[in-house]
């Protein structure tokens, strides 16, 4: 089902027919509007994005009743979900592995350096296929009867006005910092000033970047309203998670700076620690996600 050219490269606008819109600043991430011949439909950014449905209340029915976008949407949904989490899943544990290899002595630092740098090609990974979900979800016909479609496969786009092609671009840029930061781990014989600017200044600036698309999404799941408790919505669920995991991330990252007056870190313990209980975070989060099954 193609999708006219004007909805295929802009973020969707409200129209004349639409009720209300909800979201940040210049994002939209929760639309209401009538439908013909009576009743409701409401599009979420995350629940289009990641389910491909639109809740859809006729008129005098409870609501509850989803509208699903096309097969074609549906099938490359579920393969970017599936490939995201696994990503995550994967690199997380890699992550968690180098890091108690760190802790508990099992192996030298340039073990530790190849088992962080395996699991930062899943985190790549999973980051790009992240935004591909973006940049591939299906979006609904403004004023429309609560339907979904679909415009053709795309490696790539830049929709910036658009809350959840932000955190996701900004979660994939993170995790391209964060591999200069692994692959400056692996250099020999560097000053501490050459460890600080070139391991950990990216370490740093990798963690801020994933704190900056957690917020992002906590944006879009909680349509602007500032932060939100949501127990039972598994999106939210996932994007807590993921974020917690990017608090430990950051305290890891300070832990590990390297005092000049010593050449040891400031708390080796702690950004071990940080950096494992972060990862199992993003694991955990990456399992949740197969839950978000188109």
């Amino acid at each position: 089902m193609p999708l006219h050219a004007a909805h295929a490269r802009h973020p969707v606008r409200v129209t004349s027919t639409e009720q209300r819109a909800e979201g940040a600043g210049p994002f939209t991430t929760r639309l209401t509007w009538h439908v013909p011949g009576g009743g409701t439909a409401v599009w979420e950014s995350r629940l289009a994005r990641r389910r491909g449905i639109i809740a859809v209340r006729p008129v005098g029915a409870p609501a509850g009743r989803h509208t699903r976008a096309d097969d074609l949407a549906l099938g490359r949904l579920r393969r970017l979900n599936a490939i995201a989490a696994t990503s995550f899943v994967i690199g997380g544990a890699l992550f968690a592995l180098g890091a108690g290899v760190a802790q508990f002595g099992s192996g030298d630092a340039t073990t530790c350096a190849s088992i962080y740098f395996a699991g930062g090609l899943f985190f790549n990974t999973g980051g790009y296929v992240s935004l591909l979900q973006v940049v591939n979800a299906p979006r609904h016909v403004p004023g429309g009867a609560g339907r979904l479609v679909t415009s053709g496969w795309r490696w790539w786009s830049y929709e910036p006005t658009r809350v959840d092609w932000l955190s996701a671009f900004v979660l994939f840029a993170g995790t391209l910092v964060f591999g200069i930061n692994l692959l400056d781990s692996f250099l020999q014989g560097l000053s501490v000033q050459q460890i600080n600017r070139l391991i950990w200044v990216p370490d740093v600036i990798g963690c801020l970047l994933f704190l900056i698309s957690g917020h992002l999404a906590f944006v879009e799941i909680c349509h602007g309203r500032g932060p939100c408790l949501r127990r039972r919505d598994l999106g939210w669920s996932i994007v807590a998670v993921n974020q917690f995991g990017s608090v430990l991330f950051m305290v890891s990252a300070l832990a590990a700076y390297t005092r000049p007056a010593t050449a040891d870190p400031a708390n080796a313990d702690i950004a071990n620690w940080g950096t494992l209980l972060g990862a199992a975070c993003f694991s955990m989060g990456g399992l949740l996600q197969f839950g978000e099954r188109p």
